[in-house]
Order: C-alpha cells, then sequence, then structure tokens
C-alpha cells in the first residue's frame, strides 16, 4: 500500500500534526491500536467554524469531515514515525458534526472523511462510524473526528 503516492494522486499534501490544545496526547497506541484524538479541520491554515443548517451548508460540513481526516491521516504519519505501512485497517470513526438542532444529515457530512479513507487505503479504510450531531465544539470548529486504527506489528 503506497499512502503517499496515493496522496499525491488525491493531491493531498499532509500537514504537520496538530499539538494538542489541552491536557490530552494526540495518539496512544495500545493493545495493537492507535486511538487518534479528535482533530479538527483546517483550510488555507484557518479553523473551519460554524453550525451546518445554520450559517454552514452540507457541502461546507462534508468538505470539513474531509479536512478532519487529512489531519487524523498527519497524527497517524506523526505517531508511526512515517510509517504507514503499519496501519493495516481504519477501524473506526466517531465524528462529531456541529449542527442546527433540525439538521439531520450528519451522516452525510461524515461521509467527506469516510470516502477519503476508502480512498486511500482502500476496503482498510472501509470502517465502522459514528456520526452525531451536537451543539457546540472546542474553538468553534463545524466537525471534530476522532479515530481507532489497527495496527500491524512493528
Amino acid at each position: 500500500m503506497q499512502i503517499d503516492a496515493k496522496l499525491a494522486e488525491l493531491g493531498l499534501t499532509l500537514p504537520e500534526a496538530a499539538a494538542p490544545v489541552a491536557a490530552y496526547l494526540p495518539a496512544v497506541e495500545v493493545g495493537g491500536l492507535l486511538h487518534i484524538s479528535g482533530q479538527l479541520p483546517f483550510q488555507d491554515g484557518q479553523l473551519m467554524t460554524g453550525r451546518v443548517g445554520e450559517d454552514r451548508d452540507l457541502d461546507y460540513g462534508a468538505e470539513a469531515a474531509r479536512r478532519c481526516a487529512v489531519m487524523l491521516l498527519a497524527q497517524i504519519r506523526k505517531a508511526l514515525g512515517g510509517d504507514f505501512q503499519r496501519v493495516e485497517r481504519i477501524v473506526k470513526l466517531g465524528v462529531f458534526v456541529n449542527s442546527a438542532a433540525d439538521f439531520t444529515d450528519q451522516a452525510k457530512v461524515a461521509n467527506g472523511a469516510s470516502e477519503l479513507m476508502a480512498a486511500i487505503f482502500g476496503d482498510s479504510g472501509k470502517h465502522a462510524r459514528s456520526a452525531v450531531g451536537v451543539a457546540v465544539l472546542p474553538l468553534g470548529a463545524v466537525v471534530e473526528i476522532d479515530a481507532i486504527v489497527a495496527l500491524r506489528d512493528a
């Protein structure tokens, strides 16, 4: 699996992994699983903010989810010392969508991240998922996504 080549093919360059903004670790490896803390979406170095169904539309939310997935990939790369070959499978994504009370398309927003993981990792990128609407996210972010990744032995 040539992840770097796949990223290039999709026109993606991974940013530096984001440092934690509070008292937690960005990634923890235990029992063959890599748990990635929630990642926020950035576009051109700016945090993507707002509430889907209020001041942001579905397409903006889906793009934000895709950008969260890019940040998850950056965290995976950092945690594994650049060795994407250790990724066996994306097990689960937890997608939190800052959304209006009457917005019910959280799953469509989450597809922005899910489709990118499948495009990068193929069948190993297909995963279980939660897509939950929330009233507010840290720093006013429109989407936050965490992940569980199964690893091969080093």
